[in-house]
């Protein structure tokens, strides 16, 4: 969502040397964006893992080594785009005079220099950064998320497909994320995968993350289709998001990008609602707000998800076939 801060502050900041901070497996969606001159990569689970073993000297060296890494870009700018307190500790650390973020409930605060809200409650995907973008002086109205993919991760996607007998189009679902209170409920996704097979002639492609894939083994078991979830990487699973004929997920980050990458996208919400519109007039949002909505973190519903059970197959249909109104071809 967050991925037209770089092409704006390039459009701001021809000159400047620009760059990106991220953990490894997003690594990839960011080494080929021209409008980066580099991406740091931030070994997280490396950290992690001499934490958890104690090796309390290689961590430190490291820790070390990153930050005099960060100082010797000598940024004069830093731009926190999440508010949490490891993104405004990269900030100060990185050493930069400017330090620009957002303001939220997490502590650290004073290691900013500029605190903005998020905005006026705009509904569009990525709003706040947009917002963001406006106050660093950069005009908008030409930027919308924009992920530039390697061609290695478009092949390795299209070995992918092959492996697995598809040679033509197919519809991407993107069922799984890590709240419960986003999931939509798995019969449900049996009789879409179901329908979607019988109405556009594609098989489905399950994706997800590697704690998905058993999950994503039994609905295609029971609804038919292919199960790719945690078997490739981000990268490779955002390929076959850009090849998609049709995408239809939950509140997570696969379902963000078939909006990024403008594929005929279906969105569905209830416990959250991030966006009800996008930059791509291929996407519809459903959302059936209840007076508890947005409950976020907090459902008050006793596990029911009304929200998610005001979500039917018939509805989610009737969006797909408003945005593939022909029969789906590769």
């Amino acid at each position: 969502m967050s991925s037209h801060l770089a092409e704006g502050l390039r459009s701001r900041y021809p000159d400047a040397r620009i760059c990106w901070l991220a953990e490894p497996q997003v690594a990839p969606l960011l080494e080929h964006n021209p409008a980066l001159d580099a991406v740091i990569v931030w070994p997280k689970l490396r950290w992690k893992e001499l934490l958890r073993t104690r090796q309390w000297g290689p961590l430190l060296r490291e820790a070390r080594d990153f930050i005099v890494r960060l100082r010797s870009e000598r940024f004069s700018l830093a731009i926190d785009a999440q508010g949490l307190l490891r993104t405004r500790l990269f900030a100060w650390l990185s050493g930069a005079r400017e330090r620009v973020g957002f303001v939220s409930r997490e502590p650290g605060q004073f290691l900013m220099t500029r605190l903005l809200a998020k905005g006026a409650g705009s509904r569009l995907m990525g709003s706040e950064y947009f917002y963001l973008l406006q106050q660093l002086g950069v005009t908008t109205t030409h930027l919308r998320q924009r992920i530039d993919l390697a061609p290695a991760s478009t092949a390795a996607a299209a070995e992918c497909l092959t492996s697995v007998g598809v040679s033509a189009g197919y519809v991407v679902f993107a069922p799984f994320t890590t709240r419960p209170q986003k999931h939509w409920f798995d019969q449900r996704w049996i009789e879409l995968a179901q329908a979607t097979t019988l109405q556009f002639g594609l098989p489905v492609v399950w994706l997800g993350g590697p704690a998905d894939r058993q999950h994503a083994e039994r609905l295609a078991s029971a609804g038919g289709g292919i199960p790719l979830a945690g078997t490739t990487s981000l990268a490779v699973s955002a390929a076959l998001v850009a090849g998609a004929s049709l995408v239809i997920g939950v509140d997570t980050g696969l379902t963000h990008l078939g909006s990024a990458f403008d594929v005929p996208t279906v969105a569905l919400f209830g416990a959250t609602c991030p966006y009800s519109s996008t930059c791509s007039e291929r996407t519809i949002v459903l959302y059936h707000p209840l007076p508890c909505s947005p409950c976020r973190r907090s459902p008050s519903c006793e596990g029911r998800f009304d929200c998610m059970q005001a979500l039917t197959v018939a509805e989610v249909m009737q969006a797909a076939e408003r945005l593939c109104p022909a029969r789906l071809q590769a």
